[in-house]
């Protein structure tokens, strides 16, 4: 039986549509075969459009950027609703409270990406969140003290500004709607503030979200109106009601209420950075990723061009490709961990990490019989809860955006008056260099905690294009330093392993970080020979339920197939 993919890619276009002339160079495809007792079956289809496409972890903000381009919005214009209806849809990652990292492909060749990850306000100093033991304290995870400087709101806005087609007030609209108006709760969003209700009551964000000291329920509509006011003022001010305006105020009112540090300096001085985005091929595709203060971009290069080093991969269920995966991404977890940064505070050695012949060199250290052994030290922090969404328009124009507040509802501090959450990204600073973070991740010395440092991020937004120079794949993941090994793993079993977008994204996962120094898979994804194998090889193992949360984009012949991660929550929405 042929992969679903290829029932895709035989409906009629009607036309060349979003391909051109000769369409899209798309690789034959295999149905794989998962291991007895994997949780997901095989040829499943995932949404098929002819023209745009918006894939993210909740369906209302899909519909929102969806919205946008039926009524003449390019993708990036999407995007940036999207990213502000997630904001109110699912506010677990979904933020203005945060940060983020947008890769953007036009379809005139235009590449390039911009980091509006949060930094460090200028009162930070160096051992703010340890004891006088110099133990880590938990003032970097949870209160007022954990908050970097938000940079969403003016991140999007600066995309939009240089790549979009409307206005920042035309595209805030559907998030304005869905604050002011409301939406039904679900039953993910009601376990999202049931598990972390702990957090979430001990601030301002109670009276929103357990109006009777329970979490909202499922059917109950929830209306956020110090939210819709907060998304009016930007729809009428721009980024400045953020930054200079009236939320600036109420931000600041919030930190000083709590004992933060977030100054009205801090929000004015807040500027992103549009940086080149990095460039690379693999086995003939090329690969548009996200540059430092991202590390994703670089490691997911380094780990691919040492798997190129071989002609071709070992069968994807084999202990032989399980061992080659683990030792791909612990050599380039280690350099991730141990050499980047935010370029503005150290020299980052990107020509050297992503070339091919570096690569090789790190290739011909790795024992086919067994495994490796990992310095204790090689490991920076990164967060988990981060959402990604991926945006195709009818023209062709790709758009892949990671955005976080670092940990489930960040701080748990919610502005009051404003209503929203606000990031604990200062956790992902090396807050006790030398002692694990909140992720098991030993935090290194050039990430340590300095006034307007970015810190280093896992978060992956990435585009491929097939070997003619279209647009094949747009993707990107949540989850962590599970980011660049979820969205590599995809992207191999498209490119090596020839499954269809749905197959790749149902396909059994795993991860290697350096430290700790143990291949994390789930649980059935590995058969018992393979474990054992694996084991008597030297690998440590660690079985766990799922690993990241990928939302992706592929080119098929006649349109867009769009996969909304099968582990989680979330929509697919086209036309």
């Amino acid at each position: 039986m042929l992969p679903a993919l290829i029932f895709l890619a035989c409906r009629p276009t009607g036309g060349l549509g979003i391909f051109g002339i000769g369409g899209p160079t798309i690789p034959e495809r295999r149905t794989p075969e998962f291991p007895s007792g994997w949780r997901f079956s095989t040829g499943q289809q995932g949404v098929f459009s002819r023209s745009a496409m918006v894939v993210s972890n909740s369906a209302l903000a899909s519909e929102a950027g969806a919205e946008i381009m039926r009524r003449g919005g390019n993708a990036v214009d999407a995007a940036v609703a999207t990213g502000f209806a997630l904001a109110v849809t699912y506010p677990v990652a979904g933020n203005i409270g945060g940060g983020g990292f947008m890769v953007i492909r036009m379809t005139d060749g235009r590449v390039a990406s911009i980091d509006y990850r949060e930094v460090a306000p200028l009162a930070s100093t160096r051992n703010m969140y340890v004891d006088s033991a110099g133990i880590r304290t938990d003032k970097s995870l949870v209160g007022h003290l954990a908050s970097g400087v938000p940079g969403a709101v003016a991140g999007m806005a600066e995309a939009l500004a240089k790549y979009g087609s409307m206005s920042l007030s035309d595209v805030i609209q559907p998030a304005i709607r869905l604050a002011g108006e409301g939406f039904v709760v679900d039953s993910s969003l009601w376990r999202s503030l049931s598990g972390d209700s702990a957090l979430l009551t001990r601030f301002a964000g109670a009276t929103t979200f357990y109006p009777d000291g329970r979490p909202i329920a499922p059917g109950q509509r929830l209306v956020q109106n110090d939210l819709a006011r907060t998304l009016r003022l930007i729809a009428l001010q721009g980024p400045r009601a953020f930054y200079q305006g009236d939320v600036a105020d109420l931000l600041v009112a919030e930190m000083r209420r709590g004992g933060g540090i977030i100054t009205e300096e801090d929000l004015a001085r807040y500027r992103p950075i549009w940086r080149e985005p990095l460039r690379s091929t693999y086995r003939g595709y090329s690969l548009i990723a996200m540059p430092p203060a991202s590390s994703g971009g670089t490691t997911m290069i380094e780990a691919l061009n040492i798997l190129e080093t071989y002609n071709s991969l070992p069968a994807f269920h084999s202990t032989a490709y399980k061992h080659l995966l683990a030792e791909s991404f612990r050599r380039a977890f280690i350099d991730r961990n141990t050499k980047l940064c935010d370029p503005a505070f150290c020299s980052v050695p990107l020509a050297q990490l992503t070339s091919k012949s570096y690569a090789q060199t790190l290739a011909r250290s790795i024992d086919s019989s067994q495994a490796s052994r990992t310095p204790r030290a090689a490991s920076t922090p990164a967060g988990t809860h981060t959402t990604h969404y991926s945006v195709v328009d009818a023209k062709g124009n790709a758009v892949a955006t990671t955005t976080t507040l670092n940990g489930g509802y960040g701080s748990g501090v919610f502005v009051t008056g404003a209503g929203f959450f606000l990031n604990n990204e200062m956790d992902d600073l090396a807050v006790a260099p030398g002692q694990p973070n909140m992720f098991g991740l030993i935090e290194g010395e050039q990430n340590a905690v300095q006034p307007g440092k970015r810190p280093l991020s896992s978060m992956s937004p990435t585009i491929v294009l097939d070997p003619r120079g279209q647009l094949l794949l747009v993707a990107g993941a949540a989850g962590g330093p599970t980011i660049i090994t979820g969205t590599m793993q995809v992207i191999l079993n498209v490119i090596d392993h020839r499954m269809s977008l749905a197959d790749a994204m149902r396909a059994p996962r795993m991860h290697h970080q350096a430290w700790p120094d143990s291949i994390r898979f789930e649980m059935t994804g590995f058969t018992a020979a393979v474990s054992d194998s694996l084991s008597a090889m030297g690998h440590g193992l660690y079985g766990t339920r799922a690993l990241t949360n990928v939302n992706a984009i592929m080119r098929v012949r006649g349109g867009l197939e769009g996969v909304v991660e099968p582990r989680g929550v979330g929509g697919a929405v086209g036309y």
